[in-house]
């Protein structure tokens, strides 16, 4: 069996802002020792929710080594490192890597998109640059290229490759691929409204945009689940189900930055080309965050 990264949530964090755009490291660091302090399992930085697709290189990297240095080895931090440029990719691998980054996250390359054959050979060659575990991404909604369960299979084989963040929101294909990769393959839900239908198929967690609210509930879902308390934890899962669903209103992570900006967290602007959600929805974001205690 592969060594699994991690069990239970991991925060897909924010890289939070000045008004200006640059980075604010030091409300980095605060967001960071809140996730830890609130019983998260693990971080990915610079993912979907982070905004590497606007960090510069230079910025990706810092984001990256602060990260690490600030957790300190209390709970796993994985590297968001994908491209869709394999060279690019391993490049970053290999930089995340000697900054002491515990485990890489690779998204399906994007817009220039590939075969599945050119999945494997290009997710192999991040695997063979580095002895980090590697998680793959596939989030078809943004990226335009999906992973097959026959792909995930021969990609399992990798001994590198340890697990998938599955945001492709179909049920089915999960099933298949944890039913052909067996423990080979560690699966986690990439949405926030799927970590019980996925650990009910023997899914080890989620890495979520939710916990960066609530990392102590999203920990909590999984836990009960792995506890034994299957109904405790699909209630807890439909209770916050409207939040999760105002949190993906607007283009992520736009809705999420709103939240914990409401909340105090000085999570500042997203970069274009994201922009700020319209009022109405930032009213409905507002009463479901009141809903669970979080305002008011």
């Amino acid at each position: 069996m592969k060594k699994t990264l991690f069990t239970g949530a991991a925060t897909a964090v924010i890289t939070p802002m000045y008004a200006d755009g640059t980075v604010n490291y030091e409300a980095f660091d605060a967001i960071l020792e809140e996730q830890i302090a609130g019983g998260i399992d693990g971080i990915v930085v610079c993912g979907t929710t982070g905004e590497s697709a606007t960090l510069t290189d230079e910025e990706h990297v810092e984001v990256i080594r602060r990260c690490v240095n600030t957790v300190n080895h209390r709970v796993p931090v994985i590297a968001g490192a994908g491209s869709n440029d394999t060279a690019y990719a391993v490049a970053l691998s290999k930089e995340a890597k000697a900054i002491g980054a515990d485990g890489l996250l690779h998204v399906t390359p994007y817009y220039n998109k590939t075969s599945q054959l050119g999945l494997v050979r290009h997710f192999n060659a991040i695997a063979d640059a580095t002895d980090l575990p590697v998680i793959l991404y596939d989030v078809p909604s943004r990226t335009g290229v999906g992973i097959q369960p026959k792909t995930y299979l021969e990609l399992s084989s990798h001994p590198n490759i340890v697990a998938a963040k599955e945001a492709s929101g179909n049920i089915s294909a999960v099933a298949e691929t944890i039913s052909l990769c067996g423990d080979a393959l560690s699966i986690y839900s990439g949405n926030d409204d799927q970590i019980v239908p996925i650990l009910s198929l023997g899914g080890k967690g989620v890495i979520s945009v939710l916990s960066n609210i609530l990392p102590g509930q999203t920990h909590e879902i999984c836990q009960m689940y792995f506890d034994g308390k299957v109904k405790e934890s699909a209630q807890l899962q439909l209770q916050l189900f409207p939040l999760i669903r105002a949190l993906f209103a607007d283009v992520n992570p736009i809705p999420v930055k709103e939240a914990m900006n409401l909340l105090g967290k000085k999570a500042g602007p997203c970069r274009l080309p994201l922009v700020s959600m319209e009022q109405k929805a930032v009213e409905n974001l507002k009463a479901q965050l009141n809903a669970v205690g979080l305002l008011g």
